[in-house]
């Protein structure tokens, strides 16, 4: 028990330091490898990201790793395809194991992949339009992350998550000052990333809080100018209403996630959270987003068969669709695998 306190304790204690250095950047916008805070997973979307502290939850990885703690199956795969603004296209891949009914904890993969579409290059030339094109460019990121979570106890989990990532911003052409010789130069840019988290079920029903700090690093560069990852502290607290008030009938649920966020790059938000669900097989959903003048209300729907009893393997389909204001609107599509 004196070990277990002792852990906790430190876990908190970590957070607690990570959240007092985050809330002292004041310097927004400033910051790059801004598609790791980017949700592309369907349910989460649908829910305004709002699913910090939802256990069992097969994206945890894209959010707080500790969640996976408790998967209520052996194997769950995820793969989503985010239709984002400005014709750039988000593919997420993330596989969990949980080996020997989670007894010595669970494992966990995630992969990121960015598409920009084509851009269009240009360089400084000495004629009357005052450039020259140099060609398409084709700029591309990618992260890849290895998680590992566990419950120390039957209420209070733990996890974190190390991951590679790079952004690819295309090729460059520069001239000399008498455009008499030139240089092609690759921006690339790498960085290694942690996430942690915690998840503390309370025993009164459902109600449980979580926490997690994503995108932790050091500074990094393409050129000579530095800059830090995203990196965002976030708490949240979730409950299925249901579980206070007799519902008499069929199976259902109705979880209520609140997550309050502080990012790096741009102010807190709030950002809250609804799922019912009937039967365990039609889930809808709805979120909304403080603090953004673009993205505040979120809607989405998830049918599953886990609710049929056809067979141990449960396959389940997600959509969501957020307004993005002056943007055009987000699409996001998800499909899970669990065994």
């Amino acid at each position: 028990m004196k070990r277990l306190k002792s852990v906790c304790l430190s876990i908190i204690l970590i957070i607690g330091s990570t959240a007092s250095i985050t809330f002292c950047q004041t310097k927004w916008a400033q910051t790059g490898f801004n598609f790791l805070n980017v949700s592309s997973d369907a349910k989460s979307g649908a829910m305004g990201d709002a699913v910090n502290s939802l256990s069992g939850y097969s994206g945890a990885l894209f959010h707080n790793p500790a969640t996976m703690a408790e998967m209520p199956s052996f194997f769950s795969s995820t793969f989503s395809i985010n239709n984002w603004i400005a014709d750039i296209k988000y593919l997420q891949l993330s596989a969990i194991f949980s080996p020997f009914n989670g007894d010595y904890g669970v494992l966990g993969f995630s992969l990121q992949s960015i598409d920009y579409g084509d851009v269009l290059g240009t360089m400084n030339w000495n004629n009357e339009k005052g450039y020259i094109d140099t060609g398409i460019l084709n700029p591309s990121a990618l992260a890849i992350g290895i998680g590992y979570a566990k419950m120390i106890s039957d209420r209070f989990g733990v996890g974190g998550q190390v991951k590679f990532a790079y952004q690819e911003l295309g090729k460059s052409t520069i001239s000399s000052v008498d455009n008499n010789s030139y240089q092609t130069k690759r921006n690339l840019a790498d960085a290694v990333a942690f996430d942690f988290g915690t998840i503390f079920k309370t025993g009164v029903q459902s109600l449980a809080f979580g926490m997690s700090v994503r995108n932790f690093s050091k500074e990094i560069k393409f050129e000579q100018e530095g800059f830090q990852l995203p990196l965002i502290f976030t708490i949240g607290i979730s409950a299925n209403l249901f579980d206070f008030v007799e519902i008499k009938g069929p199976e259902q649920s109705f979880i209520l996630s609140v997550d309050a966020t502080h990012p790096r790059s741009h102010p807190e938000q709030v950002k809250v959270g609804a799922e019912y669900s009937f039967l365990k097989i039609i889930s809808l959903r709805g979120g909304y987003i403080t603090g953004d003048s673009e993205d505040d209300v979120t809607f989405g729907l998830g049918i599953s068969s886990s609710g049929m009893g056809i067979s141990a393997l449960n396959f389940e389909i997600d959509y969501s669709y957020t307004p993005f204001g002056v943007f055009d609107n987000v699409q996001r599509f998800t499909a899970r695998l669990s065994l």
